[in-house]
């Protein structure tokens, strides 16, 4: 698959990038993708819920009630579950939601996520750039002239650009990152795809490794 190189003003450099058929253009595989993603969300979370159960609530252990002659249930301490502020049962505990998935598992999902944007025409391919100082308006003005604008866009560069990072850092719809931390969630999340010209290079010499 052949695109065109597009400058920062969105014309037409005259130079054409080919995509890998082997990364790009594979059949997307869903169920790598379903573990891939769901392993980024799970290792998104803190695990620190946690609510007291009846031994950690604080309260008398005096017995409320007599055992028998009262007409209702047998009743222990204030701290019983059944009681308004009493401890909860069962209740969730800290926990570490992380599982392992295999690394061929992981390129697999990867490929068939960027084998999606290839299908679906949701890939721009810019020359490299780098900002004088970070300004967001310029980033806006770069992601109109792309026509990238509408919808949430990925940039991938082949390395850390600190300009273009915080040019893009306040804006909800745009998101910055180089071609090593690439991954399936942050790719079918966007909208647009939008890679540097060498970031195609390094993504290609990542996945045949």
């Amino acid at each position: 698959m052949e695109l065109s190189v597009l400058n920062i003003k969105g014309e037409d450099t005259g130079r054409k990038v080919t995509l890998n058929d082997a990364i790009f253009g594979i059949e997307p595989n869903d169920h790598a993708i379903y573990l891939d993603v769901k392993q980024y969300l799970a290792n998104q979370r803190q695990g620190t819920h946690k609510s007291k159960e009846r031994s950690e609530v604080s309260g008398s252990t005096r017995k409320l009630i007599r055992q028998k002659g009262g007409g209702g249930a047998r009743r222990g301490d204030i701290n019983s579950p059944v009681l308004v502020g009493g401890g909860r049962v069962f209740g969730p505990k800290p926990r570490d939601y992380e599982f392992k998935l295999n690394k061929k598992v992981k390129s697999l999902a990867r490929k068939s996520a960027l084998a999606y944007k290839a299908k679906n025409n949701a890939i721009v391919v810019v020359e490299d750039f780098t900002l004088e100082a970070p300004k967001t308006k310029e980033f806006i003005t770069i992601a109109k002239n792309l026509k990238v604008a509408k919808g949430k866009l990925l940039l991938v560069l082949s390395e850390k650009n600190n300009f273009v990072y915080l040019s893009a850092r306040n804006l909800e719809k745009a998101n910055v990152i180089t071609a090593s931390e690439l991954n399936t969630y942050k790719v079918l999340d966007a909208v647009n795809l939008v890679l540097t010209e060498s970031s195609v290079a390094v993504i290609e010499k990542l996945f045949n490794a």
